[in-house]
């Protein structure tokens, strides 16, 4: 180390002891925090990642031994028959008044009274095609065959 370089850390030091208690915190603090992200940041160039080895779109542990890909099923749906009602059943009454007859001038005669008659419709029923899932879409991790450049693969 240079004198200059001893000197300018003893300039720095002398600096400190009468600066403030949280300037030489922030100081202190920064040097760290840059030496971490450093740390950091090589740490990230230097790990292998599946990326580099080759798997591409897949997940590979850190051997790259196997790599997995997701695979998608889609939901499962089956179409049935159901037998469903249109129209209820229902009885339709139809009056008929009483009919009268003059027998003599004077006089009129009942000759049939007033009556109902029912009238019964059936229910009307028609065939209609639903549909329902059976199995909801799932997706599961299934082993591929990797192309890892370093793993021999």
């Amino acid at each position: 180390m240079s004198p200059a370089g001893v000197y300018s850390d003893f300039a720095l030091y002398r600096s400190l002891q009468f600066a403030a208690p949280e300037a030489i915190r922030g100081i202190i603090m920064s040097r760290v925090l840059a030496s971490l992200s450093a740390a950091a940041l090589l740490a990230l160039a230097a790990a292998p990642t599946s990326a580099l080895a080759g798997c591409y779109n897949c997940y590979a542990p850190p051997p790259c031994v196997t790599c997995y890909q997701q695979q998608v099923v889609p939901p499962q749906y089956r179409t049935y028959n159901e037998t469903v009602m249109v129209t209820p059943g229902r009885r339709i009454a139809h009056r008929t008044p009483a009919r009268y007859e003059t027998v003599m001038v004077p006089k009129t005669v009942m000759v049939e009274p007033e009556g109902v008659q029912y009238e019964d419709v059936p229910p009307q029923y028609a065939t209609v095609q639903r549909t329902e899932m059976v199995a909801p879409a799932r997706a599961y991790m299934v082993p591929v065959r990797p192309r890892c450049g370093n793993c021999g693969w």
